[in-house]
């Protein structure tokens, strides 16, 4: 059981490191969402993942923002279409925008409307979170966190901001018996982390995201059987 997050469309990244777990028919990989945006080839990279039958997507903030924006993309652009851009599409367009959503529009734009139809469709099946239990060790896999946390909580009573948005507080502990694997925050960012860019451990909390679509940043995977780590090259940058 592998688990991948934030590929960004870091597409060659991404094959690199498959290549280096060597994934076999009978594994499974979980990706911890963010697939999408600012890397160069974000379609292409979710187009191979929907031929993968041993792969099971979360949705991460930015798989939320593609959502929110691809139908109206799908529309002819004129007058009429412009015409019904209420404010919250607007909103929500300039906000991925912002987020860097240009490589996954150009990519997007490129697809047949069938494809773009199925592009959709496989994103509205992305999980939410996963729950496993491992070599009897159990796991909690979501995206971003547990914002707002509380430990009364149930998993159900967060929403998808607090899961998919909100950052994780890797200062505390939210279980004593459950694993939190999370991406959304590259480890290059944890206060007090003493190998940045690579997997943080601590509290019970396993991070991932390790920067890939930033100089210096690398795509990681972890093996959640044995806990061995994997990395993709560095990215070089501009």
């Amino acid at each position: 059981t592998y688990v991948i997050s934030d590929i960004h469309g870091e597409y060659e990244m991404f094959l690199e490191l498959l290549g280096e777990i060597g994934l076999r028919a009978e594994d499974t990989l979980y990706i911890l969402g963010d697939v999408l945006d600012r890397g160069p080839h974000p379609i292409r990279t979710l187009l191979m993942l929907m031929k993968m039958p041993n792969v099971v997507c979360l949705a991460g903030n930015h798989e939320l923002m593609a959502l929110e924006c691809l139908g109206f993309l799908m529309k002819e652009i004129t007058d009429m279409s412009i015409g019904e851009l209420d404010e919250k599409t607007l909103e929500n367009l300039v906000t991925w925008q912002y987020n860097g959503s240009s490589t996954t529009i150009e990519e997007f734009r490129g697809l047949g409307r069938e494809m773009q139809k199925s592009v959709i469709d496989f994103l509205k099946e992305f999980s939410i979170y996963e729950e496993l239990t491992v070599n009897g060790r159990d796991y909690l896999l979501v995206h971003a966190g547990l914002g707002n946390y509380c430990p009364e909580k149930d998993i159900e009573d967060y929403s998808l901001r607090d899961l998919m948005w909100e950052r994780a507080d890797y200062g505390i502990r939210y279980f004593d018996d459950i694993y939190v694997v999370t991406g959304h925050t590259p480890t290059q960012e944890i206060p007090g982390n003493p190998r940045p860019g690579y997997i943080f451990r601590r509290h019970n909390h396993i991070a991932i995201d390790c920067g890939c679509h930033r100089p210096g940043g690398r795509l990681a995977a972890i093996c959640l059987d044995t806990g061995e780590e994997f990395y993709s090259s560095d990215n070089a940058g501009p």
